[in-house]
């Protein structure tokens, strides 16, 4: 099959002519070679319309060569379905099948059998972009042993060089990229990533990037490599070397296909040997386009006319295309175009002479440079400010950051001689920064001369009758019009930022890149201001799009909700526990004996701890390391007691809340020494804290000089509970520690040794016994686990679970926050006003407390619930009445149940709950509708068993 509009000659272009890749689009068969994107295959074929516009379903075409592309999306069918790609960006391969979209794609129905993952990198210097600037930043940076990361989207590197007539040190531009290439890789210290673009810069230098590591092997890929690869790249400097786009001009019928970027043809030509017409027209404002006229006109296109606003032509210039009998409209703009399915004829005027009549010009492609904008988003989103350029007609970076810096045509500048030096010396103050000297680097001999003035020109006003603009297309895949921002800014809108919410410009998948300058000019234009006053649009992440999948690499399926067991799992398993789900994590739930149901086995585990001795595996316990000499003014200013005061050894028990002064976590602080403190959580909350306490650190107090690390994993926690606990814990102790209550009080740690494994012995009560929790590192937790449990056979020692846990603590009203709370509740609401620190200036949440609604008499209050059938367990959740019979619709509730349990030390079941004044309705009778009948109950104090604390020191 023949690709008519390929070149002849191999000269042009970096495919691979010797093997021939079969795809479909749109249900036709075509071909083309290894190194065409699916736009160079399609334009090689003559296909230029590729996809129809989302509002009015015009017919789009190809405009661009990159991921600046608007107009042609693509839905990939085979080898697997992925809609919304740009055919710019997608490399072809063998049994490739596509079709053009309208905007909006088709998510496949099967699960993606492609895997993803992300690594991380850290460099000295990160060069995002391998044009001639990035390549000269990275060579220079290579000789001096740091290390160095260089990132670019396309396959190979070399930007703008690739496939150009360019030279560099008298040689062609190919040659010099071939040889810094091979320089690069042979660089040990030097990390060349290929097909990878960086999408987001972010706080202290962390940059994102994509690489698409199996995508251009369609089919072919092995299953075993990822197909996408997130890098979390951590540089000390960052050279942005991301080059220009080039922009359109607004003007009637903008928008049909076979109009594109100058740059584009150009790139099709050197980088595909890709003709993208026959008979060419040009409509250009600066001198770029002039080489794209060249180069065509040489490989075959004949040129109709070149149409310059411009009414002088550089001499150069003109005799360039004198020689090539191009014809040039000095003084002319294009105001039109004509055609259906494909442009036919460009309708040009001269732009000086006011009504000055229109004459048309057959061709089958206009080629269009309206400027250049550096491509800054990556700048931008690292803070980097911007400044309007008169001349340039766009904006530029002001100036250079401490750690962040831009080079070559990012930073505006127009020559490739110019552009070489600027990656050199970008690379040479960055290194300095650092302390790193870079040896006199001389910069490769390029051109240097600048180009002649452009033409600020962002629109040609409309020669038809009606309304102004409403054929001018700004946003091509918005199918924004000139006439949408007309009716924005008389609408009162000023602000680019508000135009672009208006209208949707710039909001699509290639974020205003051809667009975005466009319509600043165009409401400078309507509003009689200067673009320079109105600024840009926020440039945020990604830059580009992104797979969803590639965002969550390896965490899906089970990897997604990922099951995390203890390091006490196994012994748990030969024990014959059965397990429930807290969090992600599989704690044991009880441990029935053969013939027993849950019920036995958990009033045999009750009595275990209430009369004997148990334990229970506690490793799931949120455990956060707080170190830093403000530690503790931390802590005091994040719960609701004092924290500060504490001293080392001792432990304090402590609730956070949030700035509405409703509890959200509890837990023991411990002081290790006078800079560190350990901080436990509840289970289910161990990452919401941590995310509070630094979400707080970092924006709130980033002052203080604390550090904050979670060791939930490092440390293994065994609660040793029951009278009898200290008899086991005194066998097993192997340093002499007096474990006494005198010489070892209630909320104390010590250090000590158990079964020759270092461990660190807390006297905390989770169930109002005597109680220790015995925490040492996780590798060693079966072996100090299982020498308790030997030591405590002779006494009857009995491992329990969360259910009989639960059961322990709420016969001494120990709430757990998130089952006897639900986002409403104070610690006054649970009865511990005790927890409230009377002498702290301020803490989150306290001014909350003094609002009207935490203060209502009426509000819920946990109580505890005595069923009269004393058999009847409640159900959690049930509500609560006031009256013996349901009244009619809307019922009033009182409140509802808690937690709900048998327990065998009340010989009854009892349940805890929030109830409206519960505190005041002690001894009322209240009711719990359940099964079409209402069970009656006695609203109790909260705590049923050893009210005193009696037992808690044995």
């Amino acid at each position: 099959m023949s690709t008519p509009f390929r070149t002849s000659s191999a000269a042009y272009g970096r495919v691979d002519r010797s093997t021939t890749l079969d795809f479909v689009f749109d249900g036709t068969p075509y071909t083309g070679h290894p190194g065409d994107t699916l736009a160079s295959a399609l334009l090689a074929n003559g296909v230029h319309r590729v996809a129809t516009s989302i509002k009015y379903g015009r017919p789009r075409g190809i405009l661009a060569a990159g991921v600046e592309e608007p107009n042609a999306l693509v839905q990939i069918e085979a080898p697997f379905p992925e809609p919304m790609l740009t055919v710019t960006t997608v490399e072809l391969y063998d049994g490739l099948v596509a079709r053009g979209l309208g905007g909006q794609g088709r998510l496949a129905g099967e699960p993606d059998p492609a895997r993803y993952d992300a690594r991380h990198l850290h460099a000295e210097l990160l060069v995002v972009g391998a044009g001639p600037a990035g390549l000269a930043a990275a060579l220079a940076a290579s000789e001096t042993g740091v290390r160095v990361v260089l990132v670019d989207s396309a396959p190979e590197l070399g930007g703008s060089l690739l496939g150009t007539r360019e030279s560099v040190d008298g040689r062609p531009a190919q040659e010099w990229v071939d040889s810094v290439t091979r320089r690069l890789a042979a660089s040990g210290n030097v990390t060349v990533l290929t097909r990878t673009t960086a999408f987001g810069h972010y706080d202290d230098n962390l940059v994102l990037a994509l690489e698409k590591r199996t995508d251009h092997l369609g089919a072919a890929a092995p299953s075993h490599v990822s197909r996408q690869r997130v890098w979390r790249i951590r540089a000390e400097q960052v050279v942005h070397a991301t080059g220009a786009t080039e922009r359109p001009i607004v003007f009637d019928d903008n928008d049909r296909p076979g109009i594109m970027l100058a740059s584009a043809a150009r790139t099709h030509l050197g980088r595909y040997g890709v003709l993208v017409g026959r008979r060419a027209a040009v409509f250009t404002t600066n001198d770029s386009a002039y080489d794209a006229v060249v180069e065509l006109a040489d490989a075959g296109v004949e040129f109709a006319a070149v149409v310059d606003p411009r009414p002088t032509v550089p001499a150069r210039l003109a005799g360039a295309l004198a020689e090539r009998g191009i014809p040039l409209h000095r003084d002319h703009v294009v105001t039109g175009t004509s055609g259906a399915e494909r442009l036919s004829r460009v309708h040009i005027a001269q732009r000086s002479a006011d009504g000055a009549r229109r004459h048309g010009v057959d061709c089958d492609v206009l080629l269009v440079s309206g400027g250049w904008n550096p491509a800054v988003a990556l700048f931008s989103q690292a803070r980097g400010k911007l400044r309007y350029d008169a001349e340039l007609a766009t904006f530029v970076p002001t100036e250079a950051l401490s750690t962040v810096r831009t080079a070559g045509a990012a930073d505006g500048l127009r020559t490739l001689g110019e552009c070489l030096g600027s990656g050199i010396a970008a690379t040479a103050t960055a290194l300095e920064a650092l302390g790193v000297t870079v040896a006199p680097f001389g910069v490769p001999a390029a051109a240097t001369e600048l180009p002649s003035p452009s033409v600020v020109l962002w629109r040609v006003p409309s020669p038809r009758d009606g309304a102004d603009g409403t054929a001018q297309f700004v946003d091509l895949q918005r199918d924004a019009l000139a006439s949408d921002v007309f009716r924005a800014t008389r609408a009162g809108l000023r602000s680019v930022e508000h135009v672009k919410r208006y209208t949707t410009i710039g909001t699509a998948h290639d974020q205003g890149r051809t667009s975005g300058i466009l319509t600043s000019g165009i409401v400078a234009e309507a509003l009689g201001e200067e673009v320079a006053d109105l600024g840009t649009t926020s440039f945020r992440p990604p830059v580009q799009p992104i797979a969803f999948a590639a965002f969550a690499g390896r965490n899906r399926g089970e990897l997604f909700d990922p099951v995390r067991v203890t390091a006490l799992h196994a012994w748990h398993e030969r024990h014959g526990a059965l397990f429930e789900d807290v969090g992600q994590w599989k704690r044991p739930w009880y441990y029935p004996l053969p013939g027993e149901t849950m019920d036995d086995a958990v009033r045999r585990e009750c009595r275990a701890a209430r009369n004997g001795v148990a334990m229970m595996d506690g490793s799931t316990l949120g455990k956060i390391s707080v170190q830093g000499p403000d530690a503790g003014e931390l802590l005091n200013r994040l719960y609701t007691n004092m924290m500060a005061t504490l001293k080392p050894g001792r432990i304090r028990y402590g609730v956070m809340c949030g700035v509405d002064g409703m509890t959200i976590d509890d837990g023991t602080v411990i002081r290790v020494s006078e800079n560190e403190f350990l901080v436990t959580t509840t289970t289910g909350n161990a990452a919401k804290v941590l995310e509070w306490m630094e979400e707080w650190l970092q924006t709130e107090w980033p002052e203080l000089r604390v550090h904050l690390t979670s060791v939930t994993e490092h440390w293994a926690t065994i609660p040793l509970v029951g009278p009898r606990s200290r008899e086991v814990l005194a066998a097993v102790v192997g340093d002499g520690l007096d474990v006494s209550n005198e010489a070892f009080p209630f909320m104390s740690w010590r250090d000590t040794v158990i079964a020759g494994v270092d461990a660190r012995l807390c006297r905390i009560s989770f169930s109002g016994e005597l109680a220790y929790e015995v925490n040492v590192p996780a590798w060693y937790a079966t072996t100090v686990w299982q020498a308790l449990y030997d030591a405590g056979q002779p006494l009857g020692l009995t491992p329990y679970g969360t259910e009989t846990m639960h059961v322990l603590r709420a016969e001494k009203a120990y709430p757990i926050i998130g089952q006897d709370t639900d986002g409403t509740v104070t610690p006054q609401d649970l009865g511990m006003n005790w927890v409230i620190s009377k002498k702290k200036p301020d803490f989150v949440g306290k001014r909350s407390f003094a609002r009207p609604e935490n203060q209502r008499p009426d509000r819920k209050q946990l109580v505890a619930l005595l069923p009269a059938d004393e058999r009847t367990l409640l159900p959690e959740g049930a509500q609560i009445i006031a009256t013996e019979a349901v009244p009619a619709p809307p019922v009033p509730m009182l409140g509802h149940v808690t937690s709900s349990y048998r327990s065998d030390a009340l010989q009854r079941t009892f349940a805890l709950a929030l109830v409206r004044s519960g505190a005041v309705r002690v001894g009322e009778t209240l009711y719990v509708p359940l099964d079409g009948a209402t069970v009656p109950v006695t609203v109790a104090e909260p705590v049923l068993f050893d009210k005193e604390g009696a037992r808690r020191d044995g």
